[in-house]
């Protein structure tokens, strides 16, 4: 079987590797072998961790929620059920927006839910 001489493919490979691995530390943006095993992990937690961002911010817009509905006198589960049977459809983003950016109007929001 002949040889095989890989040269441009090769390099350019190599480069794409390494170009993806700018600004790690030390061997790791320095060496292919090591470069390619970190550029790889990487990869694998930055498509996880695009699922896990949602998650995240959902966790922190009902703590949020639930804080400023508290301090009005009303628990988070009675307010979503309040909110669900009013047929206010406000998601979980705007709700914790509105009671950061405007705790009046957020107050209307927990008076409609009580309302229903």
């Amino acid at each position: 079987m002949s040889r095989v001489r890989r040269g441009t493919k090769a390099r350019r490979r190599r480069n794409r590797v390494l170009r993806a691995a700018r600004g790690y530390v030390g061997a790791r943006s320095k060496l292919f072998r090591t470069a390619t095993g970190q550029v790889d992990r990487s990869r694998a937690y930055a498509y996880r961790d695009r699922r896990q961002r949602k998650r995240q911010f959902r966790r922190l817009w009902i703590v949020r929620i639930n804080a400023a509905s508290r301090a009005l006198g009303v628990k988070y589960s009675q307010l979503i059920h309040g909110l669900d049977k009013a047929g206010v459809s406000l998601d979980r983003k705007v709700l914790s927006d509105l009671a950061i950016t405007d705790p009046a109007a957020f107050a209307q929001v927990v008076e409609v839910a009580q309302g229903a």
